[in-house]
């Protein structure tokens, strides 16, 4: 069975890939493996001597000082105890395999890389540094640095910059696997303490907090803090431990930190007030006691995390499996993959349309309803109104009276009521357009084999919107002449039965006698409304027919042809080349569409495109 020491190794480097692959947990409400990692976050206000405890704890001065916020990245500070004899290093994430053995360069460094991230400004960044330091005069630890806790934003900083670094510490001390170090400045009064308010917001119990009280040389002669360091003022589940930070003096004489570490224990051993703690006291007692804990908190933890990677590589390896095989890094298979998937989308589409999916019934609704009903609203009793008609009539023959039937009047007439046609007729096409456009929509959606690949999706999206586009244009010219063609040609038939239904009626001349007379004009308006509802009726039958062969029967047939005529333009050496845009980008694999530990896990996922 594997060491505890080997156990927080571990640890370190599942939380080092997790940083290098996007989970670096705080900034997501999704479950991720970093949340399941126990760890030690260093929570103070500033000026609480967080980096003063952190370098006595590794034993070397390494850490960025200055005024305001000093801290504006999350450092995770990943301490490898080694052998006595072997040079103190560190390492960086970023840096791979590049070693620093002058700490004042792991300084500069962390400030380097948090501009890098930040810019010059006081902006802070919830994407952490990861940072391992190599010592034979450290434990096993891990700890997390966070930026200090603010209630005034200073000059350069947004006036939100309060609220944003309390979201980000929150976001670490409320997870469960989080132990909490909370740094309390001892010559400051305990109950205005940043860190110790926040911990008891989110670990009421103290179950998760330890409390380090720094500074306990500074306080104010005659005073102590025994009650605090015992339990009595503010009791937590675990000790609290003092702490004696180096002084400025030493700081700028650049005393070494285990001489320091040396002055904190004679400290504790000489003072009349902690002598009895000194054994408890201390940044090396703080280190052993956070590595004793940590140990055993994985200890706790590991079932869970041991079940979370499993059950992860398991919905995984079902998705990958659902995605289907890998692709090819030759060009000319990447085409054949592009028209293979374009293909598999294609059949889904036409399925939509001939039943085999839901949707393309409604189609058939734009004809059955919404057509009939269009034709049904047209505004015929206003254009036949008997005003309207001896206006028109009266207008038709000018100077000179009709003699028998008034047929320029009956022409006119007739033209502007066939006008009306137009309007159902286009609202069809743009009916049944954007049907086919949701249709496409969701038949993307629903090829499995896309899903891997949202670039390409977005293309064939594209070239299917633009055809739609086309066929829409030739439909809508189709069905207009349809309207049109009603209008210059006049079915003669219809008008020559006229006069011998009138004949029949037993009063032939009354066309003539009473040509203006009010039933004239109502005559007129009867046989006009009689002759528009037969060319309603035939287009009522007709729009549709040229609907569905311009737009839907185009679609089947020819949906994605202009696309695969551009992919054939391109030379098979040319078009798997970055500049190429049509094919070449489409092969990306998204590995965001898995799940939030497939970053982690599955770091074997294939992306088979130059960008």
């Amino acid at each position: 069975m594997a060491t505890m020491e080997s156990l927080i190794v571990t640890v370190n480097r599942i939380q080092r890939a997790c940083t290098v692959l996007g989970d670096h947990g705080g900034d997501t409400n999704l479950p991720t493996l970093w949340e399941a990692l126990p760890s030690v976050v260093v929570v103070g206000g500033q000026s609480s001597g967080k980096s003063s405890v952190l370098e006595s704890i590794v034993g070397r001065d390494f850490l960025p000082r200055g005024s305001g916020i000093v801290t504006r990245r999350p450092l995770v500070l990943q301490l490898h105890k080694t052998e006595r004899g072997l040079q103190e290093y560190g390492e960086f994430l970023h840096l791979p395999k590049k070693k620093f053995t002058d700490f004042s360069m792991v300084r500069k460094e962390i400030q380097d890389e948090t501009d890098r991230m930040t810019g010059k400004s006081k902006q802070i960044s919830p994407v952490p540094i990861h940072l391992s330091i190599y010592s034979p005069n450290v434990v096993n630890l891990t700890l997390i640095d966070l930026p200090g806790l603010t209630k005034v934003a200073v000059e350069g900083q947004p006036e939100s910059i309060v609220q944003d670094i309390e979201i980000m510490v929150r976001s670490y001390v409320e997870k469960p696997n989080c132990i909490i170090l909370a740094i309390t400045p001892a010559n400051q009064d305990i109950a205005t303490s940043d860190a110790m308010k926040l911990s008891r917001e989110v670990d009421p119990t103290g179950e998760r907090t330890f409390g380090v009280l720094t500074k306990l040389d500074l306080m104010d002669k005659g005073t102590n803090a025994i009650d605090v360091l015992e339990g009595r003022a503010y009791p937590l589940q675990h000790p609290w431990v003092g702490i004696v930070n180096r002084s400025q003096a030493d700081i700028k004489k650049n005393v070494d930190m285990i001489a320091s570490r040396r002055k904190e224990r004679e400290f504790f051993a000489s003072s009349p007030d902690y002598g009895h703690l000194a054994s408890k006291m201390g940044s090396e007692y703080l280190a052993k006691v956070l590595s004793k804990h940590l140990e055993s908190v994985i200890r706790a933890r590991l079932p869970g995390i041991t079940s979370l990677i499993n059950k992860s590589i398991e919905e995984l390896e079902a998705e990958l499996s659902h995605l289907g095989r890998s692709v090819a890094v030759d060009a000319g298979a990447q085409l054949y993959t592009i028209l293979e998937l374009c293909r598999a989308f294609d059949r889904i589409f036409k399925e939509h349309l001939d039943g085999g999916r839901p949707g393309g019934d409604r189609i058939y609704g734009v004809f059955d309803h919404q057509l009939p009903a269009a034709l049904r609203k047209l505004p015929f009793d206003r254009h036949l109104s008997l005003q309207n008609i001896r206006k028109v009539v009266s207008e038709a023959d000018g100077y000179q009276p009709h003699l028998i039937a008034p047929e320029q009047g009956y022409r006119r007439l007739i033209d502007g009521a066939l006008n009306y046609f137009r309007g159902p007729a286009e609202a069809s096409v743009d009916a049944v357009h954007f049907l086919l456009k949701e249709l496409v929509r969701r038949s993307i959606a629903e090829t499995q084999e896309l899903k891997r690949f949202p670039t390409l999706q977005a293309e064939i999206a594209a070239a299917a919107s633009e055809a739609l586009e086309r066929f829409r244009e030739e439909s809508k010219k189709t069905t207009l002449r349809m309207v049109d063609m009603e209008s210059s040609y006049l079915t003669v038939d219809f008008f020559r039965k006229l006069p011998q239904e009138v004949e029949k009626g037993g009063n032939p001349t009354s066309s003539s006698v009473d040509r203006y007379a009010e039933s004239h004009f109502r005559r007129i308006g009867s046989n006009v409304y009689s002759y528009v509802g037969m060319v309603s009726d035939t287009l009522r039958n007709t729009i549709p027919k040229a609907v569905v062969y311009c737009q839907v029967r185009e679609a089947k047939q020819s949906l994605l042809d202009h696309f695969y005529i551009q992919l054939g333009k391109k030379e098979v050496p040319i078009i798997f080349t970055p500049a190429f845009s049509l094919t070449c980008t489409y092969i990306h694999f998204d590995t965001s569409m898995c799940h939030p530990l497939g970053n982690l896990i599955g770091t074997g996922f294939i992306q088979t495109v130059v960008d």
